[in-house]
């Protein structure tokens, strides 16, 4: 398995009416987030223990909050909003 991200529970029906142009500020930091994961967790599949902690992250236009599941080698964004700004 490799490391991705994906939407996930009322995050993908969100995108589906958020501008293009903030949904790719957000698909290029989640991508980031997927590179400093599997850095962090190189052997993420064989993880043991809980999963680390999420977060917010601001991006031009409103902000996304996401989760890292290890043993999935997945970051979830859970939650995004778009505040027009």
């Amino acid at each position: 398995m490799s490391w991705k991200w994906e939407y996930a529970f009322g995050a993908e029906e969100a995108a589906r009416t958020a501008p293009a142009d903030f949904l790719a500020r957000v698909e290029n930091k989640a991508e980031e987030l997927v590179r400093a994961a599997e850095a962090a967790h190189v052997h993420g599949e064989a993880h043991q223990g809980s999963d680390p902690k999420g977060g917010d992250v601001i991006v031009p236009g409103g902000m996304f909050t996401y989760q890292v599941v290890v043993r999935s080698e997945r970051v979830y964004v859970v939650q995004i909003t778009y505040l027009g700004f």
